[in-house]
């Protein structure tokens, strides 16, 4: 009886250790996934219709909000490839898969979210610098997994107020 309850009592503090943690941020609770509950987003059409459609992808400026980045994961890209944000502005990023977990991660920095099929995770960042950064996938997600990488280039706020609206959400091809 004691070995059972000294399991469960090991088994509640991995939970918290693993979801107690915020790295990333999961519109809806983890009870709703548990509860088997739909998804809120529907992997097969996300790019057809609402908020990860192919025009509101990239970088965009919202009233009274952080500049946000939607981004897309699916096997074996992110969905744009390069985003330029400015330095020392707080950044919001959406990201949601398109079909298996994927693990954003930005280099240089302790960046770290998941794309989750059906849900939309977020968190804010502040690029305290300029500079390009390089964000691979570190979710093993297939065999072209290695490959899975996308781009944010920071830059001083002054050339990004510069940029043109539609040269924000990518990056010039190098």
């Amino acid at each position: 009886m004691r070995t059972r309850l000294w399991i469960v009592a090991g088994l509640v503090l991995l939970g918290v250790a693993i979801f107690g943690t915020r790295y990333y941020e999961v519109d809806r609770p983890i009870w709703r996934f548990l509860a088997g509950e739909s998804a809120s987003i529907d992997p097969l059409t996300l790019h057809l219709q609402g908020e990860f459609v192919e025009s509101n992808l990239g970088v965009a400026e919202e009233p009274n909000q952080p500049l946000t980045v939607r981004l897309i994961a699916e096997q074996y890209m992110f969905v744009p490839q390069c985003v330029q944000v400015p330095a020392g502005v707080p950044v919001r990023f959406r990201i949601t898969s398109a079909d298996v977990v994927h693990g954003l991660t930005i280099a240089d920095t302790n960046f770290q979210l998941k794309a989750v099929p059906g849900a939309v995770s977020q968190t804010e960042y502040v690029f305290r610098d300029p500079g390009e950064h390089v964000m691979p996938c570190r979710e093993f997600c297939g065999a072209g997994h290695y490959a899975m990488r996308a781009r944010v280039l920071v830059v001083p706020k002054e050339r990004y107020a510069d940029l043109k609206p539609g040269e924000r959400g990518s990056c010039a091809p190098r």
